[in-house]
């Protein structure tokens, strides 16, 4: 079952989905669709999220060396091109 919603976006959101879904090839609810469904899963990953960050046994990251290792690795670039090719 699905229940129908209305909601209120500023134009230059509107814009930014319409941009979104063009280059998605889907629909306005498609894309907002999948953002809440995403929001949701993130809203429930955070207690392990805040469990995580009050262990003091969790290690603690250094950004500079994971972009570091990130940018190395050649993910950055593969995600560029993939984010690329997608046809407008």
């Amino acid at each position: 079952m699905s229940t129908q919603i209305t909601v209120r976006l500023p134009d230059e959101q509107v814009a930014a989905l319409d941009a979104v879904a063009k280059a998605l090839k889907r629909s306005r609810a498609e894309v907002v669709c999948r953002a809440v469904e995403q929001h949701l899963e993130d809203f429930d990953d955070l207690p392990v999220v805040l469990e995580r960050l009050c262990d003091p046994s969790d290690p603690v990251l250094d950004w500079d060396a994971v972009r570091r290792e990130l940018l190395s690795s050649g993910y950055c670039s593969a995600a560029k091109e993939l984010v690329c090719s997608i046809p407008e």
